[in-house]
């Protein structure tokens, strides 16, 4: 029966929101008139249906038509013209899709337009209406939606489906946004609306952009849907922080406070996103048109293929990358003033969603996070000397360094925006050496990709070609954002690194009390090696180790020599950052003595 009027009530449906959004814009009616005819058909009709189990139903069957939960729900009919998927549509499309003859779409939309409309004339209905939004079934397909999913393969048809499942995830979104104003919403849902809020804007496809721009202007940067701020968020946020591991080591960060103060700046966050996330004006209008019905403003019915979303995956670092390209380009064009605040907005969203929405920042690599906060040192040389940024980096430079987004971080892999890491890297180096004058934070980040398990590539810029750095990297081991132990192993097996960390420890370029962290990095490595007895390294390797560790035992400087041979392993916690054999093992005693036999040592021969 529903398969053979299923087009009937969602046809009457369309007619009443077209009827009420006509007749509220009539001049000559009286508004009193049209108000009590919708309390009387929401009191009479929409009410009771929310309690009907049939609608409960079609809520339920919503993830299994859905092409964004069920990809596979879209495939298109062999028949199917590309410029007119919906051609193909009938009877050539399984039942359970979103154009098959049992889809809920077509109803659920219907209904949940006529409720936006109700609710955006008779505000008194807002409540009663979003109960519609508490149904088990629509919940469930929420927290489908919400949920870290690959990109939809886009296809004619695909595209065509997205675009109808969009309008009903805005229109839900829009309704709640509605509610919220007017009486509070459950914690639980606010945060699972803006999480689907969130998650739409990411999805949207060129076409929608009037959606992505009414999304940006309300359900996106409300507060209500921060529920978090009011329930204990950013207190819990600094409890967190102190029991995270290593969480000592940044407990001036403050997340919580700045969590709080974020949500305070809100419609400035807004404003900087509405600026620095542009949709082309033509492409806007023409959506709006589209959208709203004016036919006479649309220039044309078929849109582009998309090959892509409407808005980046990294849309949240969108202003801090107009920033850096601005920058770039012309230097000295953009006020001071202007950068830190964008600068200071931007980040503070991020920490917004990195805290409180983190699936919103699943497709964005945490590497990638990591080179766009490196473009804010890159903007300017006076940048990241500001407090607020100072302050913000700092705690998103923490989350990165979480236990539980350590080991996703991968500098190997290709990242959107970037031709390569080591190239940022190598003019990051540059910058800091001409503009940091030892700042703790830029060192920090510096210092970061220097972890052994990345590309040797990056030690092997900063030993080098950026030697000079070393004087500026003054960062105390108690502020490494690491464990030492990251750095130090496993041993490091490149041998013309090794030959440079030997250099600039026996030149005096690497000294403890200017930059401890690699001082600590570079005796590790090099203990490691000439004490490495392997039998499978080449000759070279054996002749290099050799060499070095005759030129340690002649070193005239007793305190490097006296760490480079009874360096035992790390330990922060030291002032030089590792821990000494008070008299060398055995082992390594006959080792030692072996290759040194006839060679004097300051006149001596014993250590």
């Amino acid at each position: 029966m529903w398969n053979a009027l299923g087009a009937v009530p969602t046809a009457c449906l369309l007619f009443l929101d077209a009827y009420y959004r006509a007749w509220s814009q009539q001049p000559g009616l009286c508004p009193g008139d049209w108000l009590q005819d919708m309390e009387r058909l929401s009191e009479e009709l929409l009410l009771p249906l929310l309690s009907q189990p049939t609608l409960g139903s079609l809520w339920a069957s919503l993830g299994r038509c859905s092409p964004l939960c069920n990809p596979q729900s879209c495939a298109p009919a062999p028949e199917a013209l590309p410029s007119l998927v919906s051609l193909g549509c009938t009877g050539g499309c399984p039942l359970l899709s979103l154009a098959g003859s049992a889809s809920p779409f077509p109803f659920l939309t219907a209904l949940l337009s006529l409720f936006n409309t109700l609710a955006r004339i008779h505000k008194a209905l807002c409540g009663q209406l979003a109960a519609v939004l508490a149904a088990p079934g629509l919940q469930n397909y929420f927290l489908q939606c919400v949920a870290p999913r690959a990109a939809p393969h886009l296809t004619p048809f695909s595209a065509w489906a997205l675009r109808h499942e969009h309008h009903l995830q805005y229109l839900a979104v829009t309704l709640a946004q509605r509610a919220a104003a007017f009486q509070p919403m459950p914690a639980t849902s606010a945060a699972l609306l803006h999480g689907v809020a969130l998650a739409l804007l990411s999805r949207l496809l060129p076409g929608s952009e009037h959606l992505a721009h009414e999304l940006l202007l309300s359900c996106v940067f409300r507060l209500e849907f921060l529920p978090e701020r009011a329930s204990g968020g950013p207190e819990a946020a600094d409890f967190s922080d102190r029991l995270s591991i290593g969480s000592g080591k940044n407990s001036g960060c403050g997340r919580g406070a700045l969590l709080a103060q974020a949500c305070q700046d809100l419609p400035s966050i807004r404003s900087c996103y509405l600026t620095h996330c542009p949709l082309a004006q033509a492409s806007l209008l023409a959506s709006q048109a589209l959208y709203r019905g004016e036919l006479q403003r649309v220039p044309a019915l078929l849109l582009p293929l998309p090959k892509e979303p409407l808005l980046p995956t990294d849309w949240p670092f969108l202003p801090l990358i107009r920033l850096y390209h601005q920058a770039s380009d012309t230097p000295s064009a953009v006020p001071l003033a202007d950068t830190v605040g964008t600068a200071r907005w931007a980040l503070q969203w991020v920490l917004v969603l990195e805290s409180w929405r983190p699936r919103a920042l699943w497709a964005v690599p945490p590497a990638a996070r990591l080179a766009r906060l490196m473009c804010v040192f890159l903007v300017d040389s006076e940048l990241f000397r500001e407090t607020p940024v100072q302050r913000l980096v700092a705690a998103l430079l923490a989350q990165l360094c979480q236990p539980e987004v350590l080991p996703n971080l991968n500098l190997d892999c290709p990242l959107p925006g970037l031709t390569s890491f080591p190239d940022l890297y190598a003019n990051f180096l540059e910058h800091f050496e001409a503009v940091s004058f030892g700042d703790h934070l830029f060192g920090a980040l510096v210092l970061f990709p220097l972890q052994r398990r990345f590309s040797v590539t990056l030690r092997l810029t900063l030993f080098g070609e950026h030697v000079g750095a070393l004087r500026a990297l003054g960062l105390p081991l108690s502020q490494l954002p690491v464990s030492l132990e990251c750095y130090t192993g496993p041993p490091e097996d490149n041998l013309a690194l090794l030959q440079l960390y030997f250099r600039v420890l026996v030149t005096r370029a690497l000294r403890p009390c200017w930059c401890p962290v690699l001082y600590a990095v570079a005796v590790a490595h090099v203990n490691n090696f000439i004490f490495s007895q392997d039998p499978k390294s080449s000759d070279e390797v054996k002749a290099a180790r050799r060499s070095m560790l005759q030129k340690t035992w002649l070193l005239a400087d007793e305190g490097l020599r006296q760490h480079l041979l009874h360096y035992k392993l790390p330990n922060s916690t030291l002032p030089e950052g590792f821990e000494l054999y008070p008299q060398l093992p055995p082992l390594r005693q006959q080792y030692l003595q072996r290759l040194t036999s006839g060679i004097p040592q300051n006149g001596n021969s014993e250590t």
